[in-house]
């Protein structure tokens, strides 16, 4: 009689157990299901208006629309993208902290910094990858150079006097302009801005002679003649500007410099809604107004699923982490 009355306590006690996990399995099924209830964070790690916060921004309101909650746009700048990247890093994985950000802080950082403060692969889950961005090198209009030709034989003339600006140590622009100055064999002298945006500015006050960044952060600088583009670092030249030659044109073959923007969510963040994001993003970006959109700023849409967005990033950890090492360059 004990044993059997011992043997019903246990049978009581994992029933329990079984219905109290189902109950809160389909609970959390069901908010997935839900989701979104409320805002949705986007943080940008980069300075508004330059190409990673414009893809950001143009995304961002339609999934708002999509979803039928408001999407906000959290620039946090600062230190190359760690800033924001961390702040993201330790949010809540719910869906309702996203992260839009690009190679800098996700493919560079882990090979630049002798340590930073998040993990782009164990503390993140890919999303969706937005789109790709070529470069341009714009220079200002009183620098008397036409082609990257012209411009490579203006700075072995003057070692070290051509100021350049990125934003920031070890930046996608500045990791450009050092592959060009290894690829060009010139001396030219590093600015560091806190964004893109900081650094166009500069470029077309005159403060520095040069930069590398993304076409949408200078398309409509160079259309008002504020800046001179002397390439696109693709292999082919941009729709949006087709009268600019390749690098390969201009006068250095092989230099081709392309960065990529993407949504992740923190590590953890349930299955159902990376899914859901993915959907309506892939969607967002599949439509007309959206691509003509991307086009217009040099961008090319690319969507697919979370697992091709990792295994990018894989492989541009690797890519840029060479790039870093031929460079030279480490930050402590």
């Amino acid at each position: 009689m004990k044993k059997a009355s011992k043997r019903y306590r246990v049978f009581c006690m994992t029933a329990v157990i079984f219905i109290t996990v189902t109950v809160f399995t389909v609970m959390g099924a069901a908010a997935d299901l839900e989701y979104p209830t409320k805002p949705i964070r986007i943080i940008v790690p980069q300075a508004a208006a330059g190409s990673q916060d414009t893809f950001s921004r143009l995304v961002g309101t339609k999934l708002g629309e999509a979803l039928g909650q408001q999407v906000v746009i959290d620039n946090r700048t600062g230190a190359n993208g760690i800033i924001g990247t961390e702040m993201a890093s330790k949010a809540a994985p719910d869906g309702y902290t996203l992260l839009s950000t690009g190679t800098g802080s996700h493919a560079i950082n882990p090979s630049l910094y002798a340590k930073i403060p998040y993990d782009p692969v164990k503390q993140f889950t890919p999303v969706a990858l937005i789109g790709y961005s070529t470069s341009v090198l714009v220079v200002h209009p009183s620098v008397p150079v036409k082609s990257i030709d012209e411009l490579i034989a203006l700075a072995k003339s003057k070692p070290g006097e051509i100021r350049y600006a990125s934003a920031g140590v070890g930046s996608s622009p500045h990791l450009s302009a050092e592959m060009f100055r290894h690829m060009a064999g010139v001396n030219i002298l590093h600015v560091p801005y806190k964004g893109s945006t900081p650094g166009v500015i500069a470029t077309i006050s005159g403060e520095v002679s040069m930069m590398f960044t993304g076409v949408a952060s200078a398309i409509a600088h160079i259309k008002a003649g504020r800046l001179r583009a002397l390439s696109v670092n693709g292999p082919k030249r941009s729709p949006t500007l087709p009268e600019v030659p390749t690098a390969g044109e201009s006068g250095l073959p092989g230099f081709e410099v392309d960065f990529w923007v993407g949504i992740f969510a923190p590590s953890g963040t349930p299955r159902a809604v990376v899914a859901k994001l993915n959907g309506e993003i892939n969607r967002i970006i599949s439509t007309r107004e959206i691509r003509e959109q991307f086009l217009t700023i040099g961008a090319d849409p690319v969507g697919g699923t979370p697992e091709q967005f990792g295994a990018i990033l894989q492989k541009d950890i690797e890519r840029w982490g060479k790039t870093v090492r031929v460079s030279g360059l480490k930050v402590e």
